[in-house]
């Protein structure tokens, strides 16, 4: 297990020029111009840390630069543990639920099978998954400021200790704690100190399609094993919407294209014009990276908390979200020793997961047809697979199992 640093004290010397007091629009106004909690980003990890914390007692402002809801580059596929750490009604969000899978070996050996009832993934468009956790955090007493980039974050030790987030084109806003939940490129990992030893390109449109196309997939996903080392694609139905995306290493930018571009074709969409069209970097924590530095956390992607292997970042943004926001809480309250035992409990409840994706990813770089072999030949594997993916056993648990272990060893040595 490696060590995650908590950085340093919560209550460094910086500058001085404290900003006059402002106005705020959130349900609990901030005491002298301060808020106990301000979180940055409203996505999963940052609405969950806000409503986390509202419902703790602070008083917490959510700031996020677009105006929501706002579209994400996404899969939207809820896994178990997601579907269980959302804490809103997803009756109303699911646009397809999944008991059926199709795996291929870069677009061949294709295999098909099927959980009838039982459905392993909740289908999601973010844009509607994202506003509904906003509108929990709001509910629970989060304020929220849309349209705010943030520009700087700095310390300081008067008045028990503030931070000041400077915003562009707009007053500055101070906090006793801050949650930095603004993805792989935003400012409060900088600032922390965050550092990544896995970073990827991810490829990913969204095609609208006819009720034939869509039916053919109802129910279904298609995981495509792809022919750039550690690369993986996939096709996630949403109603009359496919989702269709490839992922590997920023290095492999160019095959990745021709990846996508022959997925697209292999699919029949070469002809359909997406609703969207994009990409994004996820980027994976290096062991040691620090989670926090002084009043400041990182949770979600601008942690680097994501799995190495499939990059499912959903359920790890809930997660830390909500562990951050109540760490925060306690930290604002006067409790400074949870900013130390923020990193404790992530490396608790995600290490672990963190540590057998790279296991995962290490054998997938060089044998993926192994994994393509387990699942579409071996016995009781997909079962298996399908209780990782609803979160009733988890990868970790299966790793510490003495025969697993001299297999995945034998593959990397």
């Amino acid at each position: 297990m490696p060590a995650w640093s908590a950085g340093p004290s919560p209550c460094a010397d910086m500058p001085s020029d404290m900003p006059s007091d402002m106005p705020s629009d959130t349900p609990g106004e901030a005491s002298h111009g301060i808020f106990d909690v301000v979180v940055v980003g409203a996505g999963p990890a940052g609405a969950s840390a806000a409503r986390a914390a509202a419902r703790a007692g602070a008083t917490v402002c959510l700031l996020e630069r677009a105006e929501l809801p706002r579209y994400k580059t996404c899969g939207g596929g809820l896994v178990g543990l997601s579907v269980d750490h959302a804490g809103v009604d997803l009756s109303g969000l699911v646009r397809g639920s999944i008991d059926q899978l199709t795996v291929s070996l870069d677009g061949g050996l294709a295999r098909t099978r099927r959980r009838p009832g039982r459905p392993m993934l909740s289908m999601v468009m973010r844009s509607e998954f994202d506003q509904a956790l906003v509108d929990s955090a709001r509910a629970a007493g989060a304020g929220l400021r849309t349209g705010v980039h943030v520009t700087g974050l700095r310390e300081q030790a008067e008045q028990d200790g503030c931070v000041v987030v400077s915003a562009r084109g707009g007053p500055d806003v101070r906090a006793r704690v801050v949650v930095g939940a603004d993805g792989t490129s935003g400012r409060t990992g900088t600032y922390v100190g965050v550092r990544c030893d896995q970073v990827d390109v991810g490829l990913e449109g969204e095609f609208p399609v006819s009720s034939r196309v869509a039916g053919r997939w109802a129910g279904r996903v298609l995981l495509d094993w792809g022919p750039v080392p550690g690369s993986y694609a996939w096709l996630f139905p949403k109603g009359d919407i496919l989702t269709v995306g490839v992922i590997g290493s920023r290095a492999d930018g160019g095959a990745l294209r021709g990846y996508y571009a022959d997925l697209v074709r292999r699919l029949g969409l070469e002809g359909v014009r997406p609703l969207h069209d994009s990409g994004h970097l996820t980027r994976v924590r290096a062991a040691g990276s620090p989670l926090c530095r002084g009043r400041v956390l990182v949770a979600g992607d601008a942690a680097g908390l994501l799995d190495p292997w499939t990059r499912e970042g959903i359920s790890f943004a809930l997660r830390s979200g909500r562990l951050a926001g109540e760490a925060a809480a306690r930290a604002a309250a006067g409790e400074l020793s949870a900013l130390a035992d923020y990193p404790r409990r992530i490396e608790a409840v995600l290490g672990p997961e963190m540590d057998a994706g790279h296991e995962v990813q290490a054998v997938f770089v060089r044998r993926p047809w192994v994994l393509h072999a387990l699942l579409t030949c071996v016995p009781g594997t997909f079962g298996l697979f399908g209780r990782i993916v609803e979160g009733r056993s988890t990868v970790a648990r299966q790793l510490r199992r003495p025969g697993v272990r001299r297999v995945t060893a034998a593959i990397t040595r």
